[in-house]
């Protein structure tokens, strides 16, 4: 199946087994990178660089974005549907002129940094994550979590806006 809105040969890389839905929008795909067995849903949209890693999953209504910035998925981690993830974005205490129809020579002001989700790491539907984040290992976030810079802990359960700690998650090892 054709993707609609981009050529997939374009894509820097992308593994074995890769699902891609025909709607998905890919702004950048030679930035793009997609592990194995990778699953991303219709009606994504992707306008940033990704390296997405093996085993993930982004479900349909995803939206990354995020300019020159990138976003970083490791192993078996997965975006829940309408998860919105902000590589950029307004500084918003400041102004500032960072719309990317604006010619980037007069561009200012804004705040593009990379955001980086560990493996394992599960993402809630409607939640959002702000430029900078950075995610450990096995962390989870309940539905509607905004996620802006902090110390987030492997096997955390975070909640809430802002996010807040909730509980250490039990780790558990199929046998």
């Amino acid at each position: 199946m054709d993707n609609i809105f981009f050529d997939k040969k374009k894509l820097k890389y992308c593994g074995k087994n890769v699902i891609i839905g025909k709607t998905v929008r890919i702004r950048r795909p030679e930035e793009c990178s997609i592990g194995d067995n990778t699953i991303i849903d219709d009606f994504a949209y992707i306008s940033c660089g990704i390296t997405v890693g093996k085993n993930c999953h982004i479900a349909s209504h995803v939206s990354i974005s995020g300019g020159k910035a990138h976003f970083y998925m490791g192993d078996c981690s997965t975006l829940s549907s309408h998860v919105s993830i902000h590589c950029a974005s307004s500084d918003y205490s400041k102004t500032s002129l960072e719309l990317p129809s604006i010619p980037e020579e007069e561009q200012y002001g804004g705040v593009v940094e990379s955001i980086e989700l560990g493996s394992e790491v599960v993402i809630g539907s409607h939640s959002v994550i702000l430029p900078g984040v950075k995610i450990p290992d096995k962390v989870a976030c309940g539905a509607y979590t905004l996620l802006s810079k902090g110390d987030y802990q492997e096997l955390g359960l975070y909640v809430g806006i802002p996010s807040r700690f909730l509980k250490k998650r039990i780790e558990t090892i199929s046998e």
